[in-house]
C-alpha cells in the first residue's frame, strides 16, 4: 500500500552499541576505589511505574544513594554522581551493565571530565557486577517487595530508612560481620580527589 501510494517509509537508526572492549573487572582494594551502579524498576499500587538508580562502593559494601523517580535519564544519573563525587572524590572505576543511560555521549564525557575508567560488563553476565546485584536482591526483598506503596514519597521515605540500617547496623559476612560504615572505620581516611582516580594515595593498610 505504501508503495503504490508513494508513501515515504521513516527509517529510525537504531543507537549502536559498541562492543565491550574485554578487560579485565577492576577488584576494588580501597575505599572509593570502584562504584557499581544499576537500575531497578517497581510499581506504586496503582500501577504507576518507577525506576531506583543504585551505586554502590564495591570495597566495603555501602551503598552510596539510591534515587527514585519515575524517569532517571543520563542527566539525573550524572548529577546524582557529581553530587557523590563532591562529598568523597570521584572513583577510579565505574562499573555498570550497558544501558542507554550509561552508553550515551553525556555519560561518556561526565567519566572523561573526572578522568573515571567506566568499565561496562559483558552483555548476559550480571554476575561480572555481582557485588550491586547481591545489593539489588537485599533492596527487592526487604524494601521493594515488602510494602504495597502508594508514593514516590513512600518509596524515598522507607530506602531511606533501609540505607540507614544497612550501611550502620546490618554486618557482612564479607566484611568480617561489620556493617560497612564499620569496616571503612578500619582504615585511614581518605583524601578526595576532585578530578577523579579514586583517593590519592596507595593501598590503605587497615588500622582494625
Amino acid at each position: 500500500m505504501y508503495k503504490e501510494n508513494e508513501f515515504q517509509l521513516k527509517h529510525r537508526k537504531k543507537q549502536r552499541i559498541e562492543a565491550v572492549e574485554r578487560k579485565p573487572m577492576p577488584a576494588s582494594s580501597r575505599l572509593n576505589e570502584v562504584w557499581s551502579i544499576d537500575f531497578m524498576s517497581d510499581s506504586l499500587n496503582n500501577c504507576r511505574k518507577f525506576r531506583t538508580f543504585n551505586v554502590l562502593d564495591d570495597f566495603n559494601r555501602e551503598a552510596l544513594t539510591i534515587e527514585v523517580d519515575t524517569s532517571l535519564p543520563s542527566a539525573r544519573v550524572i548529577r546524582s554522581l557529581e553530587i557523590i563525587g563532591a562529598e568523597r572524590g570521584f572513583p577510579k572505576y565505574i562499573r555498570s551493565d550497558n544501558g542507554p543511560e550509561f552508553i550515551s555521549r553525556s555519560f561518556r564525557k561526565f567519566c572523561c571530565s573526572h578522568r573515571i575508567r567506566h568499565r561496562r560488563i559483558e552483555p548476559g553476565k550480571p554476575q561480572q557486577n555481582s557485588y550491586i546485584e547481591r545489593f539489588n536482591r537485599s533492596y527487592r526483598e526487604d524494601v521493594l517487595d515488602m510494602y504495597s506503596f502508594t508514593s514516590l514519597r513512600q518509596v524515598r521515605d522507607l530506602t531511606s530508612e533501609w540505607l540507614i540500617e544497612y550501611n550502620h547496623d546490618r554486618g557482612h559476612d564479607s566484611l568480617g560481620g561489620k556493617s560497612p560504615v564499620e569496616y571503612a572505620g578500619c582504615f585511614p581516611p581518605f583524601t578526595p580527589n576532585q578530578l577523579g582516580e579514586g583517593p590519592k594515595g596507595g593501598k590503605q593498610p587497615s588500622v582494625c
